[in-house]
């Protein structure tokens, strides 16, 4: 019986199979590689707001606390965002006829609140509590970057739970003493391995990861 494939038959498969194992690899790590980048998770993003409003040149520039706004920060699970009534403390008196800030006047003339767009949304299924990780020592600059450098907020880290679970495996890695919680650009006395061990000690930090810490 005359050979049905020829020799070079045998080498085709072999390569043709290899080949096919690398593009679904190399498919599956592009769809990880994806997953994680910024066009999914819209890091580096700035986000459209109702009125461009300027971290940097209230924190940097003008050394507002980010609790005169954010008041809730230290005592509920939400970082709480300013009602008009707290931007018009300053700006009934400051720029109080500049153009840009009419969208404010007009907000506190007619009491109706301003439509803010959240920036660090996560999904609905995901509990966070900003009050406990201050209270542990993480600080705000860990998650949302140098914002007294940003003129519009942009989200820094992915939010994703690779990310978060970092974070809860080696919190030795990030904690800071709570005086330093606030404070942007902050750079250990020591070195952080020593330091986070020690605070992890203090803060009687457990670094849970079970799916019920986030998940509920």
């Amino acid at each position: 019986m005359p050979q049905l494939f020829n020799r070079s038959a045998n080498t085709i498969s072999k390569v043709s199979i290899a080949g096919v194992l690398l593009l679904v690899g190399g498919l599956i790590g592009l769809v990880m590689v994806l997953g994680r980048s910024s066009y999914v998770t819209r890091a580096e993003e700035f986000i459209a707001q109702p009125i461009q409003f300027s971290h940097m040149h209230h924190v940097a520039d003008d050394g507002i606390d980010c609790r005169y706004c954010h008041t809730s920060v230290e005592t509920s699970p939400f970082a709480g965002i300013p009602p008009t009534k707290t931007c018009m403390n300053c700006h009934s008196q400051l720029w109080s006829t500049a153009p840009i800030l009419e969208p404010v006047r007009a907000s506190f003339r007619n009491d109706t609140p301003l439509r803010w767009v959240r920036v660090h949304d996560l999904p609905d299924f995901v509990y966070f509590n900003h009050s406990i990780h201050v209270k542990k020592g993480v600080g705000c600059e860990t998650c949302h970057g140098r914002i007294d450098q940003m003129p519009l907020v942009a989200q820094k880290q992915s939010l994703q739970m690779n990310w978060c679970l970092d974070c809860h495996r080696n919190p030795e890695k990030y904690v800071r003493p709570r005086s330093e919680v606030l404070t942007m650009g902050y750079k250990p006395p020591v070195p952080q391995a020593v330091m986070g061990a020690q605070l992890v000690k203090d803060y009687n930090i457990k670094g849970n990861t079970s799916c019920s810490t986030c998940h509920r």
